[in-house]
């Protein structure tokens, strides 16, 4: 069962060949002072995978995805001044993206994250202006999807595509594989 309402980590669990639920889960997502930005894609994931319900033996997968620049976590933008703000930090710089995971099976609980590295090229005033009026940064970590629109201002990356996406398939999968 998958404990997330994003229909990205959804598409690319139905395209790895996994069979699921979705049950969303609530968390107040708030950082916590000083927190790491590992720590925090962890604790949120875990929180998640606690927070819906399980019958027996089923196995909760739940995620967590921040973006990372000079040390500052990126989430989802607030409106459009702050994803106008997050890509004009991103634009010709290089930047993280972390995923925490948890699955779950009855109390026991496997946790993990996966980092990734993304070269963003520059990106012009215009061009800023027009990727945020299309409305695809609002609901996005550091305001871009890598799979959209964005595609063209991403020079390369170092690490799994599937992570910045929004899962990073293989780290599940090597985890599903062992028993919980």
């Amino acid at each position: 069962m998958l404990a997330s309402q994003s229909p990205r980590r959804a598409e690319i669990l139905r395209q790895a060949g996994f069979a699921f639920t979705v049950r969303p889960a609530e968390v107040d997502e708030t950082p916590r002072s000083g927190e790491e930005p590992q720590d925090y894609v962890v604790r949120l994931a875990e929180e998640k995978a606690l927070a819906v319900p399980a019958a027996p033996g089923e196995t909760i997968l739940a995620a967590d995805t921040t973006v990372v620049i000079d040390g500052q976590m990126l989430g989802k933008p607030e409106d459009a001044a702050d994803a106008r703000r997050m890509l004009e930090a991103l634009s010709g710089r290089r930047h993280e993206v972390l995923t925490g995971i948890c699955l779950r099976r009855g109390t026991e609980l496997i946790r993990d994250w996966a980092a990734t590295q993304v070269w963003f090229m520059p990106m012009t005033a215009v061009e800023i202006e027009e990727y945020v009026a299309s409305r695809e940064p609002m609901d996005k970590a550091g305001a871009y999807a890598i799979q959209g629109r964005a595609s063209k201002f991403i020079e390369k990356i170092a690490g799994c595509y599937f992570n910045v996406v929004g899962l990073p398939i293989a780290l599940v999968y090597r985890h599903i594989r062992i028993p919980v």
